[in-house]
This record gives C-alpha cells, sequence and structure tokens, in this order.
C-alpha cells in the first residue's frame, strides 16, 4: 500500500492566502550582549526593530555583517531571548515553542553528523517532527530529488563537497513540510547552477503561499526572487519595500541603494584623502 506524504513543494498550486496576514510580526524589538569585561557597557545588536513578514511572500532580510540580521533571526528561531520588545510567529510569541513548530531553518554554516548519509540525517530530523515512517520515507524520496541528491543518498555526508552540503541543509529544512522557511546565506557555496536551483525552489515555495525568511549577500538574487526587502544597519531599520518601488525611488539599483545606506561611499573617499 502506497502512502502519499504532503507535499515539498507539489506541482499543484493552491491558491495563494491573503497577503494581510502577518506571518513574522517584530514589535519595539531590542537585543543586547552584555559586556565581556568588569565595567564594560552592553553590547546593542538590535535597536527598536519594527518589522512585519506577511503570508505567502518572500522577504529578504539584508545588512552588512555585524547588522543584527542573525540577531534577530535567533530571536525568532528562540536561540536568543529579547531585551526588549516583543516578536510572534503564526500569532504565537517566540519565546513558546509552538511557535517553532511550523518553521523549517536552514543556517549558515551547516554542520551535520557527517557519520550518517544524507538519507540517515532526513530521517533524523524527521523522526524529531514525529512524522511517521511510511510517510516520512515518502518525504525523504521527495526532498532528496527536490535538491537533486538522489544518487548521493548512500554517500557519507563527511565525504559531500560544500555546495551538496548546503543543499542537504536545504533538504532537511523541508522535511517537516513547513509553512515558513527561515534561510541564513542559503546559497553560501554553491555555484551558479546551485544557485539558480534554490531561486526555483524559493519561487516554488511561494507559489505554495509559503513564506520565506532570507538573508543574503548576494543582492543579485535579492533582486530576482524577493517580494519586499528590509536593510539593517548597525541594528536599525533603514529601508523597507518593494525592490522595484526602492529602485525607483532612489534612482538607483539595489547595490548602490545598499552601499548607500552603509555609508561605503563616503568611508571610501575618507581613505583615499587619508
Amino acid at each position: 500500500m502506497s502512502v502519499e506524504a504532503p507535499s515539498i513543494l507539489s506541482t499543484q498550486s493552491p491558491a495563494r492566502p491573503s497577503s494581510n496576514a502577518a506571518v513574522i510580526r517584530i514589535e519595539n524589538l531590542v537585543v543586547e550582549y552584555p559586556g565581556r569585561g568588569i565595567g564594560q557597557r552592553a553590547t546593542t545588536a538590535v535597536k527598536d526593530l519594527n518589522l512585519e513578514v506577511y503570508q505567502g511572500e518572500v522577504f529578504g532580510f539584508l545588512g552588512p555583517n555585524g547588522a543584527g540580521k542573525t540577531s534577530t533571526m535567533q530571536v525568532l528561531l528562540g536561540f536568543q531571548p529579547p531585551t526588549r520588545g516583543a516578536a510572534s510567529i503564526f500569532g504565537v510569541d517566540v519565546r513558546q515553542p509552538i511557535a517553532r513548530q511550523r518553521i523549517g531553518y536552514l543556517p549558515e554554516m551547516t554542520y551535520y553528523y557527517k557519520f550518517l548519509t544524507s538519507e540517515e540525517l532526513l530521517r533524523f530530523y524527521g523522526r524529531i517532527f514525529r512524522i511517521p515512517r511510511p510517510e516520512l520515507e515518502v518525504r525523504i524520496d521527495s526532498a532528496l530529488k527536490l535538491v537533486e541528491l538522489e544518487e548521493a543518498r548512500k554517500r557519507l555526508i563527511r565525504t559531500y563537497s560544500k555546495g551538496m552540503q548546503q543543499r542537504i541543509g536545504l533538504a532537511q529544512a523541508l522535511i517537516n513540510n513547513p509553512d515558513l522557511l527561515i534561510l541564513d546565506e542559503p546559497t553560501s557555496g554553491l555555484d551558479p547552477l546551485g544557485r539558480m536551483k534554490v531561486r526555483e525552489i524559493i519561487q516554488r515555495l511561494r507559489s505554495e503561499g509559503k513564506t520565506v525568511l532570507f538573508s543574503s549577500h548576494e543582492l543579485g538574487e535579492v533582486e530576482t526572487v524577493c517580494d519586499r526587502i528590509a536593510i539593517i544597519h548597525r541594528g536599525e531599520l533603514q529601508v523597507l519595500g518593494r525592490v522595484a518601488d526602492l529602485v525607483e525611488e532612489h534612482q538607483m539599483d539595489l547595490e548602490r541603494i545598499f552601499l548607500k545606506i552603509i555609508g561605503y561611499g563616503m568611508n571610501h573617499q575618507r581613505e583615499q584623502r587619508a
């Protein structure tokens, strides 16, 4: 008897949910880290951030290193408590474990048990989500096919290239068929074909009405797949809106907008004068 698992990027696209529903809501969020030494002040990583990500959209979360992106994601994932303010996912406070049951997460630096094969790894994560065994096996097949690792499914992960490890990371993020994916630099280490494949997956997720929040330094990728973006710098929200609208408003492309916000041109001129 065959078992049909819930879709992992099915070919049929249901009607897209209303974009008015906020999947992620961040209100006056502040994240501070205590000083490392006696008398040292706390470091503020995120300052009074207000942000909403709507159901069924692909949202780009941008900023230079140290801008506060990772700290914000860690709050959403329950890894870091907020110092002040609030954050919710599907209307549930992120400090409650139930808020994370419908999330798939791909960290920037993937680390998995390298003594496992890819199918063993997906089986391990599937059991964490308590997916019934027959259904889980179907999902594993679908996920490995999606990320094009079918032929390498019985190889140890330690033999994988960086790009292959990134793809198995994406597969594990999808194994629970999440409604929200949080992807931290999902195309890191991938060649052009690999990046294109990730873009296709993200676009198909959107077509299924799923919500994707991802950070990236690849502004071309962002411009191609995102419905809206936010740029933060030094913990503060600087820009929020649709890419096309921002380009029209600022009369420059996304890369130049980004560089202007982080003050690259001014800093570069100072260095030349010094």
